[in-house]
């Protein structure tokens, strides 16, 4: 319940008020019935079997509106980049004639993946067509993926390029990774090259999780301690280490 006879601030009462209207939402979305290929980068297969399996995130897990509000400016962000790179001259498409947005579905639709779009041409120096990603990141976030790249940087999203390359037949030229820093608006760009090696490994690991979750086996921790940060914020921390094996 929400104490109203506090003496907090107004922002205060509103912001809990947009918190539990923003997490009542998410708690009435479908749950996903397949693997995404966006999440295939995370670190621990184990991780991606509960996600797979739609299991119940520990209590008091769940996304606080705060971040659910991050993760919305993240898809706002999108469509103004979208704009933004139109305007520069890239004809950049987003969705096919039938107004879906582009992405692929293998193993029965178990195994799916949407991208943010394709370029198609555009300002000399660029190869067509190429694949367009786009993430907003906080300033920290950002400025290691400036000085590491995409690949050291962000492993999940490379993982998830090369993947979307390989099953949109996007491989022959380099995608156009774009991030925004969302404190400074600066603009990160790297072309990615396609790593057929990353996208075997991440193909065999989707086949890996969906297989391994079916039959019932649970993969082995990527972490043999409950004290690794990845561990401590991981939404099926406590089930996964509650788990005998």
């Amino acid at each position: 319940m929400l104490d109203f006879n506090s003496t907090s601030s107004h922002s205060g009462q509103i912001a809990a008020l947009v918190d539990a209207g923003m997490q009542m939402r998410a708690r009435q979305q479908e749950r996903r019935a397949y693997l995404g290929a966006s999440r295939l980068g995370v670190a621990c297969e184990r991780a991606l079997q509960f996600e797979y399996a739609a299991a119940p995130v520990d209590p008091g897990q769940e996304f606080p509106g705060r971040i659910l509000r991050i993760f919305e400016r993240g898809h706002d962000n999108e469509a103004q980049m979208v704009t933004w790179l139109r305007l520069a001259g890239f004809d950049l498409r987003t969705h096919g004639r039938d107004g879906q947005q582009f992405g692929f579905s293998l193993l029965g639709g178990r195994l799916q993946g949407h991208i943010d779009g394709v370029i198609v041409g555009g300002p000399e120096g660029y190869a067509y067509p190429a694949l367009w990603e786009s993430k907003c990141l906080g300033a920290k976030s950002w400025r290691e993926l400036e000085k590491h790249k995409l690949a050291v940087a962000k492993p999940i999203y490379a993982a998830q390029v090369a993947l979307y390359q390989a099953y949109l037949d996007l491989a022959e030229h380099p995608a156009l990774f774009t991030a925004v820093n969302a404190d400074t608006m600066e603009i990160y760009a790297e072309l990615v090259p396609f790593d057929a090696a990353l996208a075997q490994r991440m193909s065999d690991r989707a086949v890996k999780v969906i297989t391994a979750t079916e039959a019932g086996e649970l993969l082995p921790r990527a972490f043999t301690d409950s004290t690794h940060f990845e561990c401590k914020f991981c939404a099926w921390a406590d089930r996964c280490w509650r788990s005998l094996s």
